[in-house]
């Protein structure tokens, strides 16, 4: 069994004039004030949309995300409906092959120490169902009947699509947490994708900030 920490990857390019020239000429249609596009006045313009709540504008550009975290982590994204997703499959991927190493992966548990006894009650049961798990295949089941064993714990990769608006909604809700707060899991991915979209994009993303603990 491997252990590996979660993370992420943004797999689109954000050529940031681009974003903002894009959302600042599809923002303008509105008051039809083309006129009064500059190469200066992009930043100021989205800035202005965000804060007046003006953020159906900023659905006119998406960005594309790879999630690394485990099961249960991924079934809290698709909650969000207004996204376009591609995961890992546990019905088709044979942990058994040889691509895969022989052996399953799950996600170290940030909120478990290693060498304390919480840490190693859930490493001894993701073996447990580890063994579970290769033991099925090996009686005769199907990848997709054997996993109904694998733990949440198991590693998945998760690509998820969210226009700008949405990326918004997530953030506040893995991120920051505005109905509670988010999951440790969660928010381990959440908050430093946040943290970079915040240097990348300020227009968008500037306002969202993070609570205290």
């Amino acid at each position: 069994m491997k252990i590996i920490r979660a993370g992420y990857e943004i797999m689109t390019p954000i050529p940031r004039d681009i974003i903002l020239r894009q959302l600042e000429r599809c923002g303008r249609v509105c008051y039809k004030s083309e006129d009064k596009i500059t190469e200066e006045s992009a930043s100021k313009f989205v800035k202005g949309l965000v804060k007046s709540g003006h953020e159906a504008m900023i659905e006119h550009f998406s960005l594309t995300v790879k999630f690394i975290c485990d099961r249960g982590v991924s079934h809290e994204i698709v909650r969000h409906r207004i996204a376009s997703y591609a995961q890992e499959s546990t019905r088709y991927c044979n942990y058994d092959k040889e691509g895969f190493g022989g052996e399953i992966t799950v996600i170290a548990p940030l909120f478990l120490q290693e060498g304390t006894k919480g840490w190693d009650l859930w490493k001894e049961s993701c073996e447990a169902a580890e063994k579970a798990y290769f033991d099925l295949l090996d009686w005769g089941c199907s990848p997709q009947e054997a996993r109904s064993v694998l733990p949440n714990s198991l590693k998945t990769e998760i690509i998820v699509t969210m226009n700008l608006r949405e990326w918004r909604h997530f953030f506040k809700l893995r991120a920051i947490g505005i109905t509670g707060n988010p999951h440790p899991q969660m928010r381990e991915v959440a908050l430093p994708l946040l943290r970079e979209m915040k240097e990348v994009l300020p227009e968008v993303f500037g306002d969202l900030e993070e609570k205290n603990g």
